[in-house]
């Protein structure tokens, strides 16, 4: 036994005459998982008072878009449809398994849960039609009645610390393989199976399933306000988490999800706040910065003071030697310290006969303002060419350089205001430069340096004859060039910066006419 295609329009043709009965179903409401299919007898059939559990050879069965169809023969699967269209049942040939849109998973299902009988094999004494609502269900809601714990891991600051969440928000899933769900789920019903009948165990394990999702998700050293931005990840993590009562138990599947909030306790965003702090202060460079920005405060606190500034500054000098440390010293120390890394890193490169790319950031002071041309002669053009046209770089930035790329205006943009009579930035993104002329700010580049391309590594090549070769280079290698290029860098900017400088000097009238007044000797 099995199903035939139908031709295209057989409902109002000739194939019509043949149909003794037609099972249909009607839309099928989002409320409902499974419905049992409707026998429709045509006035035309000589079987008007056959058997409701008898399919007779010969009947149509239409399957619509979203819907999946199986025949039960004394509650053992025997037929399965999931393409639309419309059939034929002929009891004279093979089972037919149209999978559809539900892939080749569902044959393997069908080997374990169906019931295969030899060719011309007798019908049973009772037979019925299923449908399954194979769409997304959506609108399924959530929330963590009590907290979840979720580690957050920063491995950059060796932060590893659990908090508790809560969430909520709504998510979809699908029924995947409508052959598990029947046989572990719903069974045999007389009518329909409705979601409400299943809601209220599928939420508690979807709930249950978050904890291992979200243990997942800490893999990626996500903070718990970036969840609710990797939903991808999350879906995959929930599946996963769900598989064996889910997939492998109920042919399910979550389709998406879409968190509304991730929220943790007070206490527990402090305690972050707390250790990103103290594992910050680990690198002598940001505690001097920090000891810095705390000397700023007392001496702010200083001059509003109305007890007097000396006890301000008191404050400020308790700020300088908190520690017995002041700025200077932790700079040092941080200074000290990645020069003790970056020595060890290119020892390391010098044994295994590599070299090692770098970055050399130029900084120039006392720039005035409008330095440079708004078009043809930028100040950042030609700063750029200047160190571009050194041998060995390949990239040049100004200010935030690249990183602007993934900031947004309200973050990149800088703020101007008036201290004391003059204008200032209060940030410095753009680097010195905007509109192609120096704004007064300090002026921030960089360029990045290639490895030393001379190593003693074999290197593939090629010779005069167009022939594939190995070459080795013998003598002396520098495994960086970063250091011998400061004053390099250094020395193209101060020609640049001097050459716009002097530029400036007669691009206005009053100083062409005084450089060339006739009067002058």
């Amino acid at each position: 036994m099995g199903l035939i295609k139908a031709g295209v329009g057989a409902l109002g043709g000739t194939l019509a005459d043949q149909w003794k009965e037609f099972f249909y179903c009607d839309a099928i409401d989002k409320e409902v998982l499974m419905v049992r299919g409707q026998k429709q007898i045509t006035g035309r059939s000589s079987n008007t008072k056959g058997n409701d559990n008898i399919i007779s050879n010969g009947s149509g069965i239409a399957v619509a878009d979203g819907q999946c169809m199986i025949i039960v023969e004394q509650g053992k699967i025997v037929e399965v449809c999931a393409e639309p269209g419309e059939f034929t049942y002929d009891s004279s040939t093979e089972p037919s398994i149209f999978s559809g849109s539900l892939g080749e998973g569902i044959k393997e299902t069908f080997k374990t849960v169906g019931k295969r009988f030899t060719y011309g094999g007798d019908t049973g004494k009772d037979q019925r039609v299923y449908y399954f609502n194979t769409k997304e269900l959506i609108d399924n809601k959530f929330g963590t009645p009590n907290p979840i714990p979720f580690r957050v891991v920063d491995s950059k600051i060796g932060l590893d610390v659990d908090v508790s969440v809560r969430c909520s928000g709504v998510y979809s899933y699908k029924i995947a393989d409508p052959l598990l769900f029947y046989t572990n789920v719903c069974g045999n019903v007389s009518s329909e199976y409705r979601r409400e009948e299943l809601e209220g165990q599928l939420k508690s394990e979807f709930i249950s399933a978050l904890q291992p999702a979200f243990g997942k998700l800490s893999d990626l050293e996500l903070r718990p306000n970036q969840i609710v931005t990797h939903n991808t990840e999350l879906e995959e993590a929930m599946n996963t988490a769900l598989s064996a009562k889910w997939g492998e138990l109920r042919g399910l599947k979550v389709v998406s999800i879409a968190l509304g909030s991730v929220t943790l306790p007070d206490e527990d965003a402090e305690m972050i706040k707390q250790l990103q702090r103290s594992a910050v202060m680990r690198d002598p460079s940001m505690g001097a910065a920090a000891m810095v920005g705390a000397q700023a405060d007392a001496m702010r606190a200083a001059a509003s003071n109305e007890a007097g500034a000396m006890t301000g500054f008191m404050g400020m000098g308790m700020a300088m030697n908190a520690g017995g440390m002041n700025p200077e010293n932790l700079y040092a120390m941080g200074q000290q310290q990645a020069a003790a890394q970056a020595e060890a890193y290119l020892q390391e490169k010098m044994r295994e006969l590599d070299s090692s790319g770098g970055i050399v950031e130029c900084v120039i002071t006392g720039m005035p303002v409008g330095i440079g041309e708004p078009v043809f002669d930028k100040l950042s053009a030609n700063l750029g060419k200047a160190i571009l046209s050194i041998g060995a770089v390949k990239g040049f930035e100004i200010g935030d350089g690249f990183a602007a790329a993934q900031s947004v205006g309200s973050e990149n943009n800088d703020d101007f205001y008036n201290h004391n009579g003059k204008i200032e930035k209060k940030t410095n993104h753009a680097g010195g430069i905007l509109g192609g002329m120096s704004d007064g700010s300090v002026i921030t580049f960089r360029a990045a340096f290639k490895p030393t391309p001379s190593i003693a590594q074999p290197q593939q090549t090629v010779n005069r004859e167009g022939e594939d070769t190995e070459i080795v280079i013998h003598g002396r290698h520098d495994p960086i060039i970063v250091p011998r290029a400061v004053v390099v860098v250094e020395t193209m900017a101060a020609v640049t910066v001097l050459d716009l400088l002097l530029q400036n000097m007669g691009s206005s009238l009053e100083g062409v006419k005084n450089f060339y007044r006739s009067d002058k000797k």
